[in-house]
This record gives structure tokens, sequence and C-alpha cells, in this order.
């Protein structure tokens, strides 16, 4: 590798929606944008979040010099707590971004021993072969920002998250003019937001979203209660203003809700009048036509509020019939079923439900396809990738490109792990490094994997059979008659005969003398024999789980 050579890595993101984590590199220098989570699919069972697989890091101790956040999703921020476990660099974002992170590594306990530096939309920050400028992007949440990296070889356009919205909640807009400029200049990788390639036109503006806030509630006889990210501090404001203009009181509830809230606030993100806000006693005896609830829950969470309220187990809210609850969010990918089970609970509960498919409560904070083109040529790019798109969005984004003119060769499909250097020869795809899911069970890093996710969706769909023998230590002889236990494997009617049928065949590979005792052979014929066993009864492939007691 030349020395004057630009690597690209992602880490996550780039193949998958979520778990946001680039790294460049120049030299000994290396910087990260956007440490995110992923949220588990569906058949990822037990899993609480997915975040990027640092190794890469780890194995380069010291190189890492800072992390740059281009904006406070959990998607981009979710896993900086489990990456500052391991290093220690100065954190760059922006002011709310700072709060959403403080929230976050407060409930990490790591809030003291982290170094987090808030810059300004404009402002620079050197690290070493980096320059690194922050600058205005719209997209669902204030203080978004898009980075350019100027580098030795030239500047890197890294969007983050954006769309092009004239006509903005909180009054942020996309610096075009800025981009402008470093088109110019001439641009060395524009690196773009790639999630809604799939969409013609432009992405409509968060105001729609305002409008149709506000009808609902002034439409509303009863109580509303509004779901969205705990993050979208530009929808809880769409709903205070509204809340003031038809004389109603907001209740906040969720965790993360209220958490987010009060730290806008403190920061000055939200403007709340006086007395609207209600705590949980005065929830109870305000008049119910003339209230709002705020809440936690919108992608089905298990433990959300909008979750609890729609069981009937929430401590403070019980659906009434009168009540309209508005869904201002779309599900992330793999959330559906938990999405669409929310929502059915709350229909079956009496209350009348909104979301984005029956009204624009929702737009996505992404850009379409007019949008992405717009940035293309004012940016005029020497070489391109898409960042933040499933391996579909990756594709089209780079016949996008090549449509507006770019060589084949200067656009590049990159996927999490692979290596992409710049030099003064082109771009290209250098090598390989690790870059896998890494699963955060409980307070388990890393310590479930692919088999131990095999088990359990084998465990969840044909149960399990453990098998029990005590056998003579000396010469394998079986002393008493097999155990036979079953779990979520068969039904009452059917259990007893088919366990009675594994006792006798498991009796008929170990019983009798064994002039040489081996113990691993005996429990891998137990598994197969007993597992084709079953299946010859039952067409079931349950787990087997043999044990050998050694006396």
């Amino acid at each position: 590798m030349s020395p004057n050579t630009l690597r690209v890595i992602p880490l996550g993101g780039l193949g998958e929606i979520g778990r946001n984590m680039m790294l460049y590199e120049y030299g000994e220098d290396m910087i990260a944008v956007d440490v995110g989570v992923m949220f588990p699919e569906e058949e990822m069972l037990g899993v609480d979040l997915v975040i990027p697989d640092i190794s890469y890091i780890m194995d380069h101790p010291g190189r890492l010099k800072a992390v740059f956040l281009t904006h406070g999703h959990e998607d981009h921020i979710g896993a900086l707590p489990f990456l500052l476990r391991e290093v220690q660099v100065p954190v760059y974002c922006t002011r709310l971004t700072r709060g959403l992170v403080d929230v976050k590594l407060k409930e990490h306990r790591l809030q003291a021993a982290s170094d987090i530096r808030v810059v300004e939309v404009g402002g620079s920050i050197e690290v070493g072969a980096f320059n690194v400028e922050f600058f205005s992007v719209s997209h669902s949440i204030p203080d978004a920002a898009g980075l350019l990296i100027h580098t030795p070889l030239g500047t890197v356009v890294h969007t983050g998250d954006f769309k092009i919205d004239h006509t903005p909640v909180m009054g942020q807009h996309t610096d075009l003019q800025r981009l402008a400029e470093i088109g110019r200049e001439g641009a060395l990788l524009l690196a773009m937001d790639s999630t809604y390639i799939e969409v013609e036109g432009f992405t409509p503006s968060e105001q729609i979203v305002a409008d149709a806030l506000e009808r609902v509630i002034a439409d509303a006889t009863g109580r509303v209660i509004v779901t969205t990210f705990a993050s979208l501090i530009s929808r809880v404001q769409i709903v205070i203003d509204a809340a003031e203009k038809h004389g109603r009181r907001v209740f906040v509830t969720g965790r993360s809700m209220v958490n987010n809230v009060q730290m806008a606030r403190d920061l000055g993100y939200l403007r709340v009048p006086d007395g609207i806000m209600m705590n949980a006693r005065e929830l109870d005896t305000y008049p119910s036509a003339k209230t709002i609830v705020i809440c936690t829950g919108s992608q089905g969470e298990p433990t959300a509020a909008l979750t609890r309220i729609s069981n009937g187990t929430h401590q403070n809210i019980t659906i009434h019939a009168d009540d309209t609850v508005v869904l201002s969010s779309n599900p992330v990918p793999g959330n559906e079923t938990l999405v669409y089970r929310n929502i059915d609970n709350l229909y079956k509960a009496g209350a009348h439900v909104i979301y984005n498919r029956l009204a624009p409560v929702h737009v996505r904070g992404h850009a379409a396809q007019e949008e992405l083109k717009i940035i293309h040529r004012i940016v005029r790019p020497k070489h391109f990738i898409g960042i933040h798109g499933e391996y579909r969005h990756l594709v089209l984004h780079r016949q996008l490109a090549i449509t507006l003119g770019m060589a084949p060769e200067d656009a590049v499909v990159l996927t999490d792990g692979d290596i992409m250097e710049i030099d003064e020869h082109g771009a290209r795809i250098t090598g390989h490094i690790p870059a896998d899911y890494i699963y955060v069970d409980g307070l388990g890093v890393g310590d479930v994997d692919q088999i131990v996710l095999r088990d359990r969706l084998h465990l969840a769909s044909d149960g399990m059979v453990v098998v029990v023998v005590a056998l003579d230590r000396e010469h394998g002889d079986l002393l008493r008659p097999p155990e036979v236990m079953s779990h979520g494997f068969v039904g009452l009617e059917e259990e007893a005969a088919v366990i009675e049928g594994i006792r006798e065949r498991v009796t008929q590979i170990v019983g009798g003398e064994h002039q040489h005792v081996d113990w691993t052979g005996i429990r891998d014929a137990l598994k197969n024999e007993v597992a084709s066993y079953v299946y010859a009864q039952t067409k079931r492939r349950p787990l087997v789980l043999p044990i050998t007691v050694e006396v």
C-alpha cells in the first residue's frame, strides 16, 4: 500500500439497515464515523441489540484517534458505550447529539469516563491527517450533520442520514451551498445515504406531519396518545405545539422518552409553555378530552409504553373507547409483526388507531431519488459509494451514479468489512476484515454466536429431548434404565409412547459390555440414533441432548 492512500472500511450499515459505522484511515491515523446498533431480526431469539465488530480497531491499538457522530439516532450512536468501554478517544458531535449520548452513557455508567466534545455546524476539527468539518443537513432529528473529511488526497463528503426539506419544522436545512463549494473545489469521494434510493421523486416535508397531527388532535373527542421514536425531538415539538393550540396538556411516559424530553428541554431544543406538562397524579384527575400522551413503543418493543398500554398492563393508562392512538413512525424492517400486533390489540381495546397507511402522520427522514440526484450533481465527486442501506440499495445507488455520468469503475459497491483504497491510481477494493454481527444478550456482549442462535431456533420450533444414561465407568455397562425427558416436543397424549420407544432404542444402543469405552462415540450415537427414531415416529426434529453419567 502506498503511504498516500486513503482506506475506507465500513464496519456496519452497508448491507443492512442499522449498525452504522465507517472507518477512514490515512497512514497510521484512523477516525470512525458513527457507532450504531441494529435492532435484532425476528430469528435472533433472545438478542437485545446487534453492534459492530470492533476487532480491527482492537487489533491496531492507538490508531483510532477520534469518533465523529452525525446525529443522535440509535442506529448511529447506540453502540458507542460498547466502543468506549474498550478504547478511550474523544467523541465529536453537535449539541443535541451530545445530550442524547450523555443520556445513553449515563445508563451505562460511562458518562464520567468519556470525552464528549461539542462542535457547532460549520466548525472543524484537526485529527492527525484529517480535518473534519460539520455541515448542516435536514433529517428527522435536530442537529443532524454531514461531514466534510478533508484528507491529503482530497475531500470526502459523508452525508450521514439526510433529506432536502425546504420547510423543516425546526428550521434546519441541508447546506447545499457548502456542498456546491466542495463540488467546485473537487470532491474525492461522495459517501451518500442510500436508504430510499428505490423511491422516486422527493421526500415530503416534515410540515406535512405537523399539519396531519394538528388535524388529528383538533378532531379527536377523547384522549390522544402519540408514539414516535424517543429521539425524534421535532415530532415531540409538533405535538406540544398542537396541544397548546387546542387547549390540551401533555403527559410523557416511557423511560427513554422521559429522559430525552427532559434533556431537550434543558438544552433549549424543546419549547414547552408553562403548565402544559402534567405528572402521573394529574393524569388521573385531568379530563381525558384535554389530554395528550406522548410515549415510546413505536416499534412494538415488548417492554415499551405503548406495548404495555395495548396489553392493558401500563401503570397509568388504560385504553378507553374514545381514545385516539397515533403511530407517528414507520416500522423498522423486522419489527412489522410487533408493530401490527400492537395495532390489533389497540383496536380490540376499542381505540381509534391512526398510522401511516391511513394518514400522513409520518414522513421519511431520508432522501428519495431526485434529492440524491441533486447532491450528486452539485458535489460532482471523483469516486462514489452508497452508505446506509441493504445490498440492493447500494447496487441501485451505484447505477444511479453511473446514469448521472460517473465512470463505472469510480462507483463502487462497498459492504461491511470491505477495504477500499483510494490513491492517485483510483479506487478499488483490496481486501476484507471481520465485520460480523456482534450480539448483545443481557450483560453478554459477543458470547452469543450463530451456533447459539441456531440452537435457540431449533428449540423454539421443535423442542428438546434430554436422554440421561448412567454407565459403568470401566466397562460402559448400562447401570439403570435410561431417563428421557421432553420439553416443547409432543403433546401429552403422544408423549408416553414416544418416550417409551426412545428408552428402548437407547437401551439397545448402550446395552451390553464394551471392551473400550468411547464416551464421545456413545454420546454421538445416542444423539444420532434418537434423532432418527424420533423423526421416523413424529416427523419432527427436536434438539436431542444426550447426557452420560459415569459411575
